[in-house]
């Protein structure tokens, strides 16, 4: 949290944006072993929900628990990543915001929630 925004950014307090702070995560705990970078300042909705099919386990919205990543989108197609906290009901979002400059906690209101379009768990390792 408070580690700045920035496109494209993959560095914890340095600067990360919402995949680099899916993917930072995911190497830090050993659950993911990629990076793309093939993605402009608003990602490609379906591409974004392709990376996420391939490399996190779908699940259903209503049983995201704490960690799990969030598909969400501002305009018709998904383009932004959160990762589920455990702050507030019925979750937290932790996330990467252009909007507030830096990587943030805040509470999943009505207006986050209709934004949800699809929910993943980390692959567990072998």
């Amino acid at each position: 949290l408070g580690t700045p925004w920035r496109h494209q950014g993959r560095l914890k307090g340095v600067a990360v944006d919402c995949g680099g702070l899916i993917l930072g995560v995911g190497k830090e705990l050993g659950l993911l072993d990629f990076d793309t970078r093939a993605y402009g300042r608003i990602p490609d909705g379906q591409h974004l929900r392709a990376l996420c099919e391939q490399h996190l386990v779908a699940k259903a919205v209503i049983e995201v628990v704490p960690g799990d990543v969030l598909l969400m989108r501002f305009t018709r197609h998904p383009q932004h990543l959160a990762i589920v906290g455990d702050r507030g009901e019925p979750f937290s979002l932790i996330h990467a915001y252009a909007d507030a400059g830096a990587c943030v906690e805040h509470g999943a209101d009505p207006k986050w929630l209709r934004r949800i379009v699809a929910a993943y768990s980390f692959k567990q390792p072998h």
